[in-house]
This record gives C-alpha cells, sequence and structure tokens, in this order.
C-alpha cells in the first residue's frame, strides 16, 4: 500500500456523489481513502438532495447541502461556516468542473479557516480551458482537433467551410455531442446554451483510439503519478464505464510533455485520441479525478490518498509504476433508503450519521432528527 491513512486523524471533505449514467468522481475518491485505511471523518458535500452518494451506507460520515457554484463566493463561504461550526474540516477535494474555479479563488479564505486543498492556481487552471486548448497548445508540440467558439448560431452555418462533417460541439464545462448535419449541430448548440451558456465550442472528431489518463501533477512540471486507461465500454454520453490499463510509450511521454509544459498542480484528468496518422491529440484536460480513478487505484497508484498528503504539506515520493492489464467495469446497483433521508437533507441541508464506523463524533443541532445514511 502507497499509502495508509489510518493513523491520520482528520476530517476530509468531498464534493460530487452523484452515480449514475454520468457519474461523478466523489464516491470512488471516497472509496480510495478508505482503501487506503483511512478511519477519520468524511464529510459529504453536496448540492441535490438526490445525488446517490448520499443513501450509501458507511460511505460519507455527515452530509453538508452546499450553494450551487452560480449562488458566488460570498454564499458558499457563508454556508462553510455554518457547517464549520459543526465540524472542522482539514482538507477538501472538490471533484466538479464548475466549482474548482471557486475553490482557487477563495485559497487564502479557505487557509484561514484551516482547510488545506492541492489546487493549481488560477493563471495554470485557465491554460486547460476548452476555449483555449487550441490557441496555447499547437505552438508548444501539442497537437489539438481544429477548434472553434461559437458565440452566434450563425456561425453553425458556416462550419462546412473550415470543418468536415462530423463534428463536436461542447459545452465549456460539461456536454458534448457529436454532430453530422448542420440541423443537428443547431439543435446541440441550443441546447447547450440553454443549459450552461456561451461560448460553445465546435470541435473537429479525430477518429483514431481514445485514451484518458489521470495525473496528480507536482506543481513543478512533474508528475507524482500518472495512470493511463482505453476506454472499452462507452456510453451514449462518451463515458467510460469499461476500461483497461495500457502501456504505451508514446502515450506516457504525450502525457509528460503536456504537464511539463503546463505545471499542473494537483489532480487532473487528459483525454487523448491516437489519430489514425499514429499521432497524438489533446482532446481536453478535465481539472479533477475522474469518476474511474479507482482503477488508478487498483493499477498500485492511490492517487486521492497521495493528494491528501501533498494538501497536508507532506512530502510525496512519485507513486510506483501502474500495472498494465489492471481492467475495471462499472458496476450499477440499487441503493435502499428511506424517505425520511431525503427528506432530512431537502429540509434541513444536512444529515449526521452517528452509527458509522468512521464516524468519531457528531454535532446534532437541537431538534435535529437522528437520520442514518
Amino acid at each position: 500500500m502507497p499509502f495508509d491513512l489510518s493513523d491520520l486523524n482528520i476530517c476530509i471533505a468531498v464534493t460530487g456523489l452523484k452515480t449514475g449514467d454520468n457519474p461523478q468522481p466523489g464516491v470512488p475518491v471516497i472509496r480510495c481513502l478508505r482503501k487506503a485505511g483511512f478511519r477519520g471523518k468524511i464529510i459529504g458535500l453536496v448540492y441535490d438532495a438526490l445525488e446517490s452518494g448520499i443513501y450509501v451506507d458507511s460511505l460519507a460520515d455527515e452530509i453538508y447541502q452546499i450553494p450551487y457554484p452560480s449562488a458566488g463566493a460570498e454564499a458558499f463561504l457563508n454556508r462553510l461556516d455554518t457547517i464549520l461550526s459543526r465540524s472542522a474540516i482539514d482538507v477538501i477535494i472538490p471533484t466538479l468542473d464548475s466549482e474548482i474555479i471557486t475553490y482557487i479563488r477563495l485559497n487564502k479564505e479557505l487557509e484561514q479557516r484551516g482547510i488545506h486543498t492541492f489546487l493549481p492556481d488560477e493563471e495554470h487552471y485557465l491554460l486547460r480551458d476548452k476555449t483555449r486548448l487550441a490557441s496555447y497548445f499547437p505552438d508548444k508540440g501539442i497537437k489539438v482537433p481544429r477548434t472553434i467558439l461559437i458565440n452566434d448560431s450563425s456561425q453553425i452555418m458556416s462550419l462546412d467551410q473550415s470543418m468536415s462533417w462530423p463534428v463536436f460541439i461542447k459545452g465549456r464545462y460539461y456536454e458534448a455531442f457529436k454532430a453530422y448535419t448542420v440541423a443537428e449541430a443547431l439543435h446541440y448548440y441550443q441546447d447547450i446554451c440553454n443549459r450552461w451558456g456561451m461560448p460553445v465550442i465546435a470541435q473537429q472528431v479525430v477518429s483514431g483510439d481514445e485514451f484518458n489518463v489521470v495525473i496528480i501533477g507536482d506543481g513543478k512540471g512533474g508528475m507524482i503519478g500518472m495512470v493511463p486507461q482505453r476506454k472499452l465500454v462507452i456510453t451514449d454520453k462518451g463515458k467510460g464505464f469499461g476500461g483497461v490499463v495500457v502501456k504505451n510509450a508514446g502515450l506516457d511521454k504525450f502525457a509528460a510533455d503536456l504537464m511539463r509544459i503546463l505545471r499542473w498542480r494537483g489532480a487532473c484528468e487528459l483525454e487523448i485520441i491516437k489519430g489514425m496518422d499514429n499521432a497524438f491529440y489533446l482532446i481536453e484536460i478535465n481539472p479533477r479525478f475522474p469518476a474511474w480513478v479507482r482503477l488508478a487505484e487498483g493499477a498500485g497508484q492511490n492517487q486521492p490518498a497521495a493528494l491528501v498528503m501533498l494538501a497536508l504539506g507532506r512530502k510525496v515520493d512519485p507513486l510506483p509504476p501502474y500495472r498494465p492489464g489492471t481492467l475495471f467495469i462499472r458496476h450499477a446497483e440499487d441503493v435502499i433508503s428511506d424517505i425520511q433521508v431525503m427528506g432530512g437533507i431537502a429540509a434541513l441541508g444536512e444529515l449526521i450519521n452517528r452509527t458509522s464506523e468512521h464516524c468519531e463524533t457528531s454535532f446534532p443541532a437541537s431538534g435535529d432528527p437522528d437520520i442514518g445514511i
């Protein structure tokens, strides 16, 4: 075991507990921490009462609802201070694209509250934005598919003058659809605008083999850990529901070169395609752990555990080499609970689980129902 967290008596908060057809990374991150022997308190920070990880037994010791990132920094800090009056938090691991920038910009405020993170600074975070990939990286030797920022539907009508069909129509943070015609592209453009706003991104489709790489960057151009996988099972949303760890010297070098250029600090996921021309193309850089991060742990690199140690300022040596051939298949199952659990989080914005083996203490407010998760 690369990290033994069994003696680490701290509280770790993790966001993104939704699973399902578009799973968030919070649940596998927590399971990686438990796999490393962590017996301290884990707090789940959720945005919605229907995030399925709320209802999984012995996952999080306490659950607190927080405002959506669109509510702004002040609303977040006010809610955080209320949570801190109930439970101290030592480390936060944010796992959703749209919230990462909030945690980066509030770094000083979090430190003042005794909360540690391991995240990039704003400058390097913005370099990996989907809107900047094609303008920044090609000059550095990293191939990126042709990309156009769409701010008006009229630009869709002229896409065939600069791209060949099909093309990906993407949101800045979420959603990606493959469009084969102008009509499809217009439909996806409008749908993404309604959900996520502008700009919308049109990106040339590159045919080839898809790879994903989960990495912890040290912020100096190096990597603490790196595990690549090839997708074996892909949903209609493009999410990998099965994959295998692969060893490819060219892919490893591509990832290492990218980290050297970007000097990323913290967790990230690279989406890469090896084209029919045998060249590697950078498709996206996601600024957090992916939902398949347990594959890295299974392949010998417990990256969430390493991230906690880095957040605490501990020296962490590079993780051991990953084991090629390690396979994951995502397994869906029904979680059975009681309607009172949902009612508790919806009405009170929190759940305190006093029966978990991991929870040493809790601080229920007077009159709060004793609701177990």
